[in-house]
């Protein structure tokens, strides 16, 4: 099945999850689909832009809040100029002008289970480290934008990725979109 943006329209898609939820593979893969741009500016780009490793950004960032806002207002910045998915944690919330904003959840459990799957490990220590990411993430996220990134409120849509596969996810959002006469099936 193709599909196509109404002619003299953009599609801003913005697709958020915690860790494991499969935010950056539902992401890529609905860009690929729509054959438009993934935005997913990391501390991993802002490293290389600044001539510093990953590890660096990431110890500077534990002590100085302008490392997150480089990234989370560079991402909106970009998905501003063209159609786009912005696939990021804060991507429903951060990007006001999205026309359809998508949040994956899934419970810890599930979670754990692919980010162990991803990279491996033990899967006391995955949950017990994840745990205390969604803590720290939510505890900056209300600090830098009074983001309760628990809130799902935002959301157009809300899927349970346990129930799904990546391509299936993907099939429900471009059911959704072309529901709402946001793109055109050809």
């Amino acid at each position: 099945m193709a599909y196509k943006i109404p002619e003299g329209k953009e599609l801003r898609i913005a697709v958020s999850g915690k860790s494991g939820c499969g935010n950056t593979t539902v992401s890529t893969l609905l860009a690929k689909t729509l054959g438009i741009e993934i935005i997913n500016f990391t501390f991993r780009q802002l490293a290389a832009e600044k001539g510093i490793t990953l590890a660096d950004v990431i110890e500077r960032a534990k002590t100085d809040d302008s490392w997150d806002i480089a990234v989370d207002t560079r991402q909106v910045e970009m998905a501003k100029k063209t159609s786009c998915v912005l696939g990021s944690r804060l991507a429903i919330w951060m990007l006001k002008e999205a026309d359809f904003k998508v949040y994956l959840d899934a419970s810890d459990d599930v979670r754990a289970n692919r980010i162990l799957n991803r990279e491996g490990g033990d899967i006391e220590e995955i949950k017990a480290f994840t745990r205390m990411r969604d803590t720290q993430d939510s505890g900056r996220y209300m600090r830098l934008y009074k983001i309760d990134n628990n809130d799902k409120s935002h959301a157009d849509l809300i899927i349970d990725t346990s129930k799904y596969l990546p391509e299936q996810i993907v099939e429900l959002i471009l059911a959704e979109l072309v529901q709402r006469a946001l793109l055109i099936k050809v």
